[in-house]
């Protein structure tokens, strides 16, 4: 098969890839890495020198594409689905890179901060990352009165990158009740095929997760 996935089941930026190319009906192998064997990460480090996941191998056009968000647009450009992840109108393609960005930097950062920390048990003052994550629900509950989805109208690469942050991040800073759109939202990420498929493949992976114990019942 000409593409080949880099990746591992539990890693949130995986999961953003994987929903796209579910979305987009991609056919793509995936290749398990697993970072504490060191044959497997001098194979990632082949491909993507700093070693993280996940990366795209295109063997048919000889490219390896690192980063989400990239690989992403990648697909959206060369294995186009039914429904574009990236809106061809400027002005739209703008509010989806702009909100995948919101949410990457405000809410998958913060979060991957506070697991790392737990993985190493650091114990550092981390109240900075749970109020960002906070202030990024309110505007993320805000932004969702204008719109079905967080960019727009329709499914795109913003909410692919939302599904798994908001997965993750809602099990360090729950939802308030009073972000009530967001948890709505939230729901129906849940019940969206692409995302419902990529849970269920990691599910037996959740045990190792470092607050395996705060994921929601029906998950575990």
């Amino acid at each position: 098969m000409a593409l080949t996935l880099y990746y591992h089941p539990l890693s949130s930026y995986c999961h953003k890839v994987l929903i796209a190319l579910y979305e987009l009906g991609t056919a793509c192998d995936k290749r398990l890495i697993d970072l504490s064997s060191d044959a497997e990460r001098a194979e990632l480090q082949a491909l993507w020198p700093l070693v993280k996941f996940p990366v795209l191998q295109d063997s048919a056009r000889q490219r390896n594409v690192p980063e989400s968000s990239v690989i992403i647009e990648y697909l959206d450009h060369y294995f186009a689905g039914p429904r574009r992840l990236i809106p061809e109108d400027w002005d739209s393609a703008l509010q989806v890179r702009l909100w995948d960005r919101f949410i990457d930097n405000y809410v998958h950062t913060p979060m991957q901060q506070i697991v790392v920390d737990r993985i190493h048990a650091a114990d550092a003052d981390l109240s900075g990352q749970r109020r960002l994550l906070a202030s990024a629900y309110d505007m993320l509950d805000q932004q969702l009165a204008q719109h079905a989805w967080i960019a727009g109208a329709d499914f795109s690469l913003a909410d692919c990158a939302a599904a798994p942050a908001l997965f993750y991040a809602s099990t360090l800073v729950p939802i308030s009740a009073d972000q009530q759109r967001l948890l709505d939202y939230f729901e129906r990420l849940l019940e969206r095929p692409s995302f419902n498929q990529v849970l269920e493949e990691a599910r037996p992976w959740f045990a190792f997760y470092p607050f395996a114990e705060a994921l929601p019942s029906r998950f575990r």
